[in-house]
């Protein structure tokens, strides 16, 4: 059962920051072990189940990040990542274009939200069309977003705009993706078990959202 992290947890993910070397990992992996490793896998673990008895017609699993890079992918970086994270998602090759839930953890923060990881330039094309052909469903959960606090849109836009919808679409019709997140520094809600009920929380705020996505990933027009 999850019980919070702790001072140890950001004072690791510093240190893998600075010295992101093999002899440093291996003098400190005990470490990592019973601050990051263990701590993170037992709050995605209760998530998880909470969230799917709450939603169990949902098709999703859990994944939780490793701290080693991907060899292929180091270019001049460490072999260890400071950040770390879980996601709610579909199973399949193609679920980093449908939309997911995550939840993450660096030296100096964490964040927790639901996004479409890879959202293709096809898919963000079709959630254009469904604005301009139907409106109405994406205004009424674009004027919610806008009244709430704890969410925001992270994703960058293009530079040229590729329409001019009215406010409130205008934030979201020109997005390169979708990702709406809640970004915190490091706080005592982080160190304490009521962590859970508020990313629980967050995620249903979000639920409108991810199956509006969904059903706009499911879709191949």
């Amino acid at each position: 059962m999850f019980q919070g992290f702790s001072e140890k947890t950001n004072e690791f993910l510093w240190g893998i920051r600075f010295n992101n070397e093999k002899p440093w990992f291996e003098a400190h992996k005990q470490e990592y072990i019973d601050h990051v490793q263990t701590p993170l896998r037992e709050l995605a673990n209760e998530v998880y189940e909470r969230f799917t008895a709450a939603h169990p017609d949902l098709p999703i699993m859990v994944k939780v990040s490793r701290i080693y890079r991907d060899a292929r992918r180091l270019y001049g970086r460490g072999p260890y990542k400071s950040h770390l994270w879980f996601t709610l998602r579909m199973a399949g090759e193609d679920w980093a274009q449908m939309p997911a839930f995550w939840f993450g953890i660096h030296p100096s923060g964490y964040n927790h939200g639901m996004g479409v990881f890879d959202a293709k330039p096809a898919y963000m094309a079709r959630f254009r069309r469904e604005i301009d052909q139907n409106p109405e469903s994406m205004m009424k959960l674009a004027n919610a977003f806008a009244r709430q606090e704890r969410f925001v849109l992270d994703e960058d836009e293009y530079k040229r705009p590729k329409g001019n919808p009215p406010a409130p679409l205008d934030q979201w019709y020109n997005r390169k993706g979708i990702d709406l997140g809640c970004f915190r520094k490091i706080d005592d809600l982080l160190y304490s078990r009521e962590l859970v009920d508020d990313i629980l929380a967050g995620y249903e705020t979000l639920m409108p959202y991810y199956h509006y996505f969904a059903a706009l990933g499911r879709r191949s027009d």
